[in-house]
């Protein structure tokens, strides 16, 4: 039932696991836009981020509009939010937003009568109470939809390499380590596991909290934009909280939001690929986040062959390479998807 998500940047909240927990804890399998809608809408408002997004931040600020300013009104900065309208599900951001809208009154109202009293810290909007009326709750969907074009459309390719790269980094966590090392490396500055409760602290410990996940699990969720978590403790099927994704990778997290770039042509990029090139492209695609050792033995090549290969394919934008400990991990790009996708479909 809907609630509301809090921001963690005053209380301490305790997440308490059992061994069902940690047997069904995860990562997010693909980015979340209604969650990452709701963190570019906080850190839009947030004027103490870093400098790599004062650059996004004029440039969204500028082409803010009437529509896009009804749905900001109800993502503060800091404070609660409603959860319905940032649901840690997977799909385009049309179709969660036709979701929202969809929202039954009943539930609505139910979430504002139960948690709004309560909430005399946060500024609550004056029309918050008019969300439970269909044709309010358009125009704050019709909202949502001009925020995500101004505030993420032009980055998400960008930004699902970054999410396809650190979940490649969170899987060979859990292999090496099991989920408790998930859980203690997925934002050591906010969050940390004391077996067997997930405590996420901040600066000012008012006020505390506890989860009890109760054989649920816990969905991890990552985010290209702030570090302070976002626990979303009444989402279904499983709470969820989110990390910020690639925090070993700064260079990555400068350049996602830099710049709103042309999309690369894809066929001057085909014509560099031979049978073996496209091999290892293809066994990249199928094997996101492989060393290269694994590469060599997916494709039948020897390592440096397969390195060479992985090399030529980063640089024409087709795949992205990180470093892990003592592996570098391959992971496909966007580019080199759509790339794959348009050979299939022409010898289909």
């Amino acid at each position: 039932m809907p609630g509301m998500v809090r921001q963690g940047d005053s209380m301490v909240f305790r997440i308490h696991f059992t061994t069902e927990d940690l047997a069904r804890t995860t990562v997010a399998e693909a980015p979340m836009p209604l969650v990452e809608l709701n963190q570019a809408a906080r850190t839009l408002q947030n004027r103490d981020q870093s400098a790599r997004l004062t650059g996004w931040r004029n440039r969204s600020l500028a082409q803010l509009s009437a529509t896009a300013r009804v749905a900001l009104d109800f993502i503060p900065s800091v404070g609660w939010s409603p959860t319905f309208i940032s649901a840690p599900r997977t799909g385009s951001a049309e179709e969660l937003i036709e979701h929202v809208r969809a929202t039954p009154t009943r539930h609505i109202r139910t979430a504002l009568d139960a948690i709004l009293p309560q909430d005399s810290r946060s500024k609550v909007p004056s029309l918050t109470r008019s969300l439970v009326d269909s044709d309010f709750l358009g125009l704050v969907c019709d909202g949502l939809g001009a925020l995500y074009e101004i505030l993420l459309a032009p980055y998400w390719p960008e930004m699902v390499d970054a999410y396809t790269a650190d979940r490649s980094i969170r899987m060979r966590q859990v292999l090496h380590g099991g989920v408790e090392q998930l859980l203690s490396q997925a934002n050591p500055t906010r969050m940390r596991w004391k077996a067997p409760v997930l405590e996420i602290r901040t600066p000012t410990d008012n006020t505390e909290y506890n989860l009890h996940l109760a054989g649920r699990g816990l969905l991890l969720v990552p985010s290209m934009m702030r570090t302070s978590p976002v626990i979303h403790y009444d989402a279904a099927p499983r709470p969820a909280i989110t990390y910020p994704a690639l925090p070993d990778q700064p260079l990555r997290r400068l350049t996602v939001f830099a710049s709103t770039c042309p999309a690369k042509a894809v066929a001057p990029v085909a014509a560099l690929l031979g049978a073996t090139r496209a091999a290892v492209l293809t066994a990249i695609a199928e094997n996101p986040g492989c060393s290269t050792t694994e590469l060599a033995a997916f494709a039948g090549l020897a390592p440096s062959s397969a390195s060479e290969h992985a090399t030529v394919l980063r640089e024409a934008g087709l795949i992205s390479t990180i470093r892990h400990r003592n592996s570098v991990l391959h992971s496909p790009n966007q580019l080199g998807l759509s790339l794959l996708n348009r050979m299939s479909s022409r010898f289909a």
